[in-house]
């Protein structure tokens, strides 16, 4: 090190105030926002829940602090201003652990370096650190006496190498087992050799058994209360205490369990700011778990009236709603159903189907499943709420014979009228090219029909995959199918009886088929793992299909609104017939 840098590294230091300061102080008085970061740029000021998180990060002796958290409460700055502190107050090996490698690269670009940049105390502390090459990573860095590195829980090869007396792990409901096992129990083990080791880890909540969960399951399970205004008594702000007049959402208020009283919003910063946390299960020594949700937020954007109003928009579709338990209840979402029920879903067909069409589809997608000896292809009608599985067609002849896949051409190629006039065809569909050794038969079919958006699809696991993606393979497109993320949404809105709909032409197999699978928990290497499996005995083709054409509404992006104006314009200039008057001449008539 330069000796002009190591003179201001010093006077910078000389600048910090002692160590032994209150880590909810030192960031108070230390740590700056720029607006690139947050709306609210400039010094961090703590909110009273933050604070409470703060004293058990001090707390020497708590060895791990959980934070089952949602959006808008600011765990990212508080992870950011704690990483902070040990940079300049407590410089240790520390080791941030992020689900993937970009959300590593992400974090570091738009987090850690505006933060250190726009903070005094913290500017010029960290430098670049080198790998084995001698060429600086964007993601290892070294402080006077530490280190910093941000890795991804998908990268086990780089949790061994790396050694840490302080943890931070951001997300892990987002981190899914690996050949290796869990990423979280790898990560944990390089903290081993320091007696006086910290483990902080935060996520937001997605699915019961989600790795948040069952590390709060086994912490002291600690809950913010605050106190009501008019009683005085504390509670935990829950869901079920907000309530609004019936229709405006914007109305809604804190209605107290305990006296009753309908508090309103204006009441909630001085509220939160009375607040406590309390240990629900005190003997637990030595692990703090925290758990937080965005009624709490004093921001503007998580009033109890915005909150309400987001619930009214998303409450009636459970993919929607999933998002809101997430991200603003924080926490878990629990599945309706473990399976579906194939007598249920027979008996709620309806009298439409390709020929007569629901006035509310506008879209219209199919899946193609390949078998040997068959094509199996469902479509589906997509209108703006709801999703109509319009009709189910096999296609017998061998998957390699020229004759079925020019039958499959001429079915693609189909119109059909609707009913507020103009015609409706097929404007997306996704072919299973991923089993049975027919994917150069299915991508010579695609090729040609590209650029009508029929496509070769490949499923692929995990539920945190993108429904379609296209595959970076070079060659005929393939697009990879987040088979589970799809099947989980559709499990759910079946079982809720909420967004679809069955037309009447369907016969029994199909939902014999459709309802084929069932979710299921299994335990790999310790770690509960979500998947489906198929119940024994059962096929499962209209599934598969279905997943397709539901994956192929992801490469349509028409504007439904206009597909209506189109539908009605079409029916409106469509010319009228002639009237022809007919003589009687030629049978004698006058």
């Amino acid at each position: 090190m330069q000796p002009i840098e190591r003179i201001r590294r010093n006077a910078l230091k000389a600048l910090m105030p002692p160590p032994n300061i209150r880590l909810a102080d030192w960031i108070e008085a230390n740590v700056h926002l720029p607006e690139t970061v947050s709306a609210l740029s400039g010094r961090v000021t703590l909110w009273q829940f933050q604070k409470g998180i703060c004293n058990a990060i001090d707390d020497p002796a708590i060895e791990r602090v959980t934070i089952i958290k949602p959006v808008r409460v600011g765990f990212t700055t508080l992870l950011t201003a704690t990483l902070a502190n040990y940079v300049a107050n407590s410089p240790a090996p520390i080791l941030n652990v992020q689900p993937t490698e970009a959300d590593a690269r992400d974090y570091m670009v738009s987090d850690v370096e505006p933060t250190f940049q726009a903070s005094p105390a913290l500017r010029g502390l960290l430098t670049d650190d080198a790998d084995e090459s001698g060429r600086s990573t964007l993601l290892s860095r070294k402080f006077p006496a530490g280190s910093l590195k941000l890795v991804a829980a998908k990268s086990p090869r780089n949790l061994r190498r790396h050694t840490a007396k302080i943890l931070l792990m951001d997300e892990v409901d987002a981190m899914e087992p690996g050949p290796e096992g869990d990423p979280l129990i790898l990560a944990e083990r390089r903290t081993l050799t320091f007696a006086d080791r910290k483990i902080i880890a935060g996520s937001t909540p997605v699915f019961d058994h989600g790795p948040v969960s069952k590390l709060y399951a086994k912490s002291d399970q600690r809950i913010f209360e605050v106190p009501c205004p008019d009683c005085g008594d504390f509670t935990e702000i829950l869901w079920q205490h907000i309530q609004w007049d019936e229709g405006k959402p914007e109305t809604a208020y804190f209605a107290c369990p305990h006296c009753g009283s309908c508090v309103d919003e204006r009441h909630k910063v001085a509220m939160v700011e009375k607040g406590r946390w309390r240990a629900t299960v005190p003997e637990v020594q030595g692990h703090a778990g925290f758990r937080l949700n965005a009624l709490i937020s004093p921001h503007k954007n998580a009033s109890w009236g915005r909150l309400a109003a987001e619930f009214v928009a998303a409450k009636d579709d459970p993919a929607t709603l999933q998002v809101f338990v997430n991200t603003l209840l924080g926490q878990p979402w629990r599945e309706a159903a473990d399976d579906l029920d194939e007598s249920d879903l027979l008996n709620r067909r309806e009298p439409f189907g390709l020929t007569a069409m629901p006035p509310e589809a506008l879209i219209v997608t199919a899946g193609v499943d390949c078998q040997d000896d068959r094509l199996e292809i469902v479509f589906l009608g997509h209108g703006k709420t709801e999703t109509f599985i319009l009709g189910h067609i096999v296609i017998w002849g061998p998957v390699d014979a020229d004759s079925t896949w020019v039958e499959l051409d001429d079915l693609l190629r189909r119109s059909w009228p609707h009913p507020n006039g103009g015609t409706l065809r097929v404007d997306a569909a996704v072919i299973d090219s991923g089993d049975g050794g027919h994917s150069d038969t299915v991508t010579a079919f695609t090729r040609s029909r590209y650029a009508r958006r029929v496509v070769a699809g490949k499923g692929v696991a995990g539920f945190s995959r993108p429904f379609i993606q296209r595959s970076t393979t070079k060659g005929t497109p393939l697009f990879l199918i987040g088979v589970d993320a799809i099947k989980s949404q559709l499990f759910n809105r079946l079982s809720r009886g909420s967004g679809f709909r069955f037309s009447a032409d369907l016969e029994p197999v199909f939902f014999e088929q459709l309802a084929s699978e069932r979710r299921v928990v299994r335990y790999v290497k310790g770690a509960p793992v979500r998947r489906f499996e198929r119940v024994p005995g059962k096929r499962a083709e209209t599934l598969d299909a279905t997943v397709y054409a539901l994956a192929a509404r992801n490469l349509v992006g028409t504007d439904l609104d206009r597909r209506t104006e189109e539908l009605q314009s079409a029916a409106a200039h469509t010319p009228k017939a002639r009237s022809t008057i007919k003589s009687n001449w030629l049978s004698g008539g006058i």
